[in-house]
Formats: structure tokens, sequence, C-alpha cells
């Protein structure tokens, strides 16, 4: 906890000078003790008319505690002493400079577009040093947004799958969409399919399965040199998927 303290010194009627040096110097003694504990963050004079006072920024567990600790200084009994507690304000400067370096925002989704894919017969090139490869052809298909909408271009996209002994796929998925205007946007995703045995062994089966039973997310990257689409080409995107039987669906968000 963190404490206002407020001194005001009335040194008694026929005080010597000596005795008054003296209890200053260990008045000295115990605010450099106390600054050295951690209790003692800052000190001021201020001007209080018609006398002055002195003003401290206090650290203590609790004022119990800081009680003890101002009881014990040398001109305690000298002192009008009064503790005002604090807390952080929400729009103190410094917590703000201190909430900047040292949180980030959180992340938010944006959909960009919901791509439903058909996809052609896969071409099994069997196992290679990385696992089991296979060439899934994307053959078709439309996709649609709040900004976008088009379809998929044939013979330039396909999923480059490599098949774990699991069944697990990891996907190097690159297709290419026109928009209804006309402009052309190069995907690439790299992708995980993971799931059960039973779920895994399902889906290369080529059986229809829902897509909460497995997770099939991407990470995506668009390019495009369509100058009012230039924010695909700075944004970083993410995809969940789902598996049918003849197609593919992806659902791309932005993240913000």
């Amino acid at each position: 906890m963190e404490f206002l303290v407020e001194f005001k010194l009335k040194v008694p009627d026929g005080t010597t000078a000596c005795e008054i040096a003296g209890l200053a110097n260990a008045e000295a003694a115990a605010a450099a003790k106390l600054a050295d504990q951690g209790h003692l963050v800052r000190l001021w004079n201020a001007s209080v008319a018609p006398a002055q006072a002195v003003v401290g920024l206090y650290r203590a567990d609790s004022q119990a505690e800081l009680d003890h600790l101002l009881d014990a200084l040398p001109l305690a009994e000298w002192m009008q002493i009064t503790v005002t507690p604090v807390e952080p304000h929400p729009n103190d400067p410094a917590a703000r400079g201190a909430s900047m370096s040292t949180q980030l925002p959180d992340p938010c989704l944006r959909r960009v577009y919901r791509l439903e894919a058909t996809l052609g017969t896969p071409l099994d090139l069997g196992e290679v040093a990385a696992g089991h490869r296979r060439i899934v052809p994307l053959t078709g298909g439309t996709f649609t947004g709040p900004e976008l909408n088009g379809k998929l271009r044939p013979g330039v996209s396909a999923d480059w799958q490599i098949v774990l002994p699991d069944g697990t796929a990891l996907g190097d998925i690159r297709y290419t969409l026109q928009t209804d205007g006309g402009d052309l946007l190069y995907v690439q995703a790299r992708g995980v399919r993971s799931g059960s045995a039973d779920v895994l062994a399902r889906l290369g089966r080529g059986e229809n399965v829902d897509p909460h039973e497995y997770s099939f997310r991407t990470s995506t990257r668009i390019e495009t040199a369509a100058p009012h689409l230039d924010w695909l080409n700075k944004g970083v995107f993410i995809s969940v998927g789902g598996r049918q039987a003849a197609a593919v669906v992806y659902e791309t968000y932005l993240v913000g």
C-alpha cells in the first residue's frame, strides 16, 4: 500500500540548538534507513502557511505497519502527522506509461471470406523423406465475404500435402482466387489437420466428418497487385478448414 504523509514540526519552547541538531541528525539517519527498506519513496518540503511542512510518499503492508514506523521516528513527539492512503488512478501518466510498456493489445478476428472449393482426384506420390506425399487439386469453387467475392481458378490451385503415420495431414495449400471485379489473389497457407485416430481414419476414407470432431487450422498469406486491395498484402490471416468428401471449406480471418 502507498500513503501520503504530511509532517508539521513544532519545536517545544526552551529546546536548545544542540538538542535540535542532534534530533535532526537522528531523523535523517532514520529516513535513510526507511528508504533502504523500501518504505520511504519520496520526500518534499511544502510551504503551508503559516508554517512549513514536509510531505512524503511511503509504502507499507498496512496502515498499522506505517503507524508503527512513524511512531519510531526521533522527532515523532514534536510532529503532527497526517496519513492519507492513496491508490492508483486510471489517468495517472506513470501508470499509462507502465501499461504501454508491459501490456499488449488482445488480437481480434475479422472474417475476410469463406471459400468452398471442389476437389479433384489426389495424386499419390507415396512415401518421401517428409512422409506420405499427396497432391490434392482444387478444381473450382467460389468465395464470399463482406468485401471480397469471386471464384477459385482451377489449374493453379492445390494442396501439396504430407500425411504422417498417425493420419495427421500437414497442408501446403496454394490457390488462386479471382474477384468478381477481375482482381487476382494468390493465397499460400500452411496448415495442420489433426484429431483422434478414428476421426482421421474416416477422413482418410473420404467420409463426411463434422468439422467439430477434428482441428483443421492454417496460417495464411495473401498477395495481390490490385492497389485497392493492398491491405491484403500487409495482413496476417488464419483459416479454419473443414474437409468434405469431395470438397474443402476455408473460413479465412484477418488478425487485427
